[in-house]
């Protein structure tokens, strides 16, 4: 079967439009998605780049073109004003779910995803992703103690290194074989390149 690897860290907002498409394109190319969670942060870290919204004109564009891709796609999206999230424990709780082989998985990204980019929750307080998670069907406190698990921190580092390693700098991220695809703008060439 075909398939194709989707490199995400919750914290980015084309990633969260990317997440919106991929049953689509699932479903268009008869391909399966290969979910990779990554730290954003690290990769930024590792590779010099940084985020869009720290030069202010750039920002101030990208987000009024998430605006414009989420009417486009007919999904919902909002800027969240408490942006920049610092997504480290969300994104182990991802690997640890993933490592697990939680069915639960996308499930949770779904949840996480939404909190931050359509209800616009301030995901940095610890307080607010408890009651978001446990809203989904999650035990808040169960997962924590596996974000906590020397194996999850690990599988996480592991795969943001790797990520680096292919040549990725930013999120979403997309692979189909060798060939590498940056930006949910980009799920054309990654739809052509599957079919």
């Amino acid at each position: 079967m075909k398939t194709f690897e989707y490199w995400f860290d919750f914290g980015s907002p084309a990633a969260y439009l990317a997440w919106t498409q991929l049953p689509r394109l699932q479903q268009e190319t008869g391909a399966a998605v290969q979910y990779k969670p990554m730290l954003l942060g690290g990769v930024f870290q590792a590779t010099g780049n940084q985020s869009p919204a720290n030069i202010a004109a750039k920002g101030k564009y990208s987000f009024a073109d998430f605006s414009r891709y989420a009417k486009r796609y007919g999904v919902a999206y909002a800027h969240n004003p408490h942006f920049p999230i610092n997504t480290l424990m969300l994104m182990r709780g991802a690997v640890a779910l993933q490592m697990r082989g939680d069915a639960r998985f996308v499930n949770y990204c779904d949840a996480v995803f939404k909190a931050i980019w359509v209800d616009s929750l301030n995901m940095n307080d610890p307080a607010t992703v408890g009651a978001a998670l446990a809203q989904a069907g999650f035990d808040p406190m169960a997962l924590l103690a596996l974000t906590n698990e020397q194996a999850t921190k690990d599988a996480l580092k592991s795969a943001t290194q790797e990520a680096v390693a292919r040549g990725i700098f930013g999120a979403p991220t997309f692979f189909v074989g060798e060939h590498m695809f940056w930006g949910q703008d980009r799920l054309d060439f990654v739809k052509e390149a599957l079919q």
